[in-house]
């Protein structure tokens, strides 16, 4: 992919099917590296599943025989002399605290080292396709930090759908304004 903010809207699309409603997605960022997670509490891997997760001809879905989103995002973050790593506890197992955790780290100095992109736009779509889920958006950089918590705009919204047009637009102008500008 040519923008990790689409290797994370793919794994955040992975919880959605798999049943969470809890999803947070954090990304960390230095000088020299570039750190992410999507945890969510859905209904985790099997660990037969999760061995393999990484083979591109693993996949779960019916349309197709190749699953590419973690095999690739796993290649780019080893181009850069990173590493991405996968925890899943699956429901059958763990009925009380289910879920999975994708992580990757990227050193931003290699000339192999794919940028984030757009993260602001794959947050409101995240929002705007999946509402009724509880997300937690956090991306720490060395001077400041970008946060949005739909639980807390559910609690001062009132009933007033997430992905109603007016609230898309102020999420949308809200976290642009975190970053300053940055991501127009």
């Amino acid at each position: 992919m040519k923008e990790l903010s689409l290797n994370i809207l793919d794994i955040a699309q992975n919880s959605v099917k798999a049943g969470a409603d809890r999803i947070n997605i954090t990304i960390e960022e230095t000088d020299e590296t570039l750190a992410f997670s999507v945890e969510d509490n859905g209904c985790g891997m099997t660990p037969e599943l999760l061995a393999s997760v990484t083979d591109p001809f693993c996949t779960t879905r019916t349309t197709r025989k190749v699953g590419l989103g973690i095999p690739l995002l796993k290649l780019a973050a080893e181009q850069t002399g990173g590493k991405v790593s996968i925890t899943s506890k699956p429901v059958s197992l763990y009925p009380d605290s289910h879920g999975t955790k994708t992580s990757a780290l990227f050193y931003k100095k290699h000339m192999d080292y794919t940028p984030l992109g757009d993260i602001v736009s794959t947050v409101v779509t995240l929002v705007q396709g999946q509402p009724q889920i509880s997300w937690s958006f956090v991306h720490k950089m060395k001077d400041k930090t970008v946060e949005l918590r739909t639980d807390e705009l559910k609690e001062v919204l009132g009933g007033v759908p997430l992905n109603n047009f007016e609230v898309i637009s102020w999420i949308d102008a809200y976290l642009k304004e975190q970053y300053d500008g940055e991501q127009e």
